[in-house]
């Protein structure tokens, strides 16, 4: 009969004299998304100024006809879902940090949670908003505005598609942190500091959702 073998103290409670490359390694990552987004950013500012400069005077330019397109109130409620996403998972986060894998006591109370709980919520949520923004572009798409139909269309796509495959990456990321608790038969701390690794990237979406979601619909 196989014993078991004791996890080694590293493992259980980490290194605290350094810190982890693991942490390290996704920030210089994400730096990377940071200049990658800058790039969209810049295009779209870039793009605006062309269009409306080309503009006949004392006519509607691209930018006002196609902003007419969308829809802010709706924008705003999955933006706001978005954003409290960030707060549960970082509540997720400190119940790691506390070793609270999962709930102790009632369901129905939130203080009891664990970081599945918080984690599964915050995956709930963000499957809400990407829910929301294939909803918002099949109505767009209705409405005549593709990809394809103007520059507008092209930024517009491509800033928020590429920022909607970045949160489907992290609730992929959510789906990977949550197994690995359910099949592993001790929480370590190499499972910890995944959860804290899939917050940075989960707050770093939000971030540039903001900033998108400010230039997008609100300066238009």
């Amino acid at each position: 009969m196989a014993t078991a073998t004791a996890l080694p103290a590293s493992r259980e409670h980490g290194h605290h004299d350094r810190p982890s490359m693991v942490s390290v390694g996704t920030i210089v990552w994400l730096s990377s998304e940071l200049m990658f987004f800058a790039a969209l950013f810049a295009a779209y500012f870039t793009i605006r100024s062309v269009t409306t400069a080309a503009a006949a005077p004392g006519t509607q330019t691209l930018w006002q006809a196609m902003t007419e397109h969308l829809d802010v109130p709706f924008a705003s409620v999955n933006t706001f879902i978005l954003v409290a996403s960030s707060f549960t998972c970082q509540a997720g986060v400190f119940a790691a940090e506390h070793g609270k894998v999962g709930r102790i006591g009632s369901l129905a109370n939130p203080r009891n949670w664990g970081m599945r709980e918080w984690f599964i919520l915050t995956y709930v949520m963000g499957a809400v908003f990407v829910a929301g923004q294939v909803t918002e572009y099949t109505g767009l798409v209705q409405e005549g505005l593709t990809i394809s139909s103007n520059a507008y269309g092209s930024v517009f796509y491509l800033a928020t598609g590429f920022h909607a495959l970045h949160v489907t990456g992290g609730l992929i990321a959510f789906v990977f942190v949550l197994a690995r608790t359910y099949m592993a038969r001790k929480f370590t701390h190499e499972q910890a500091v995944s959860a804290i690794v899939v917050s940075y990237y989960w707050h770093f979406v939000d971030v540039v959702w903001i900033a998108l979601f400010a230039t997008i619909y609100l300066l238009k």
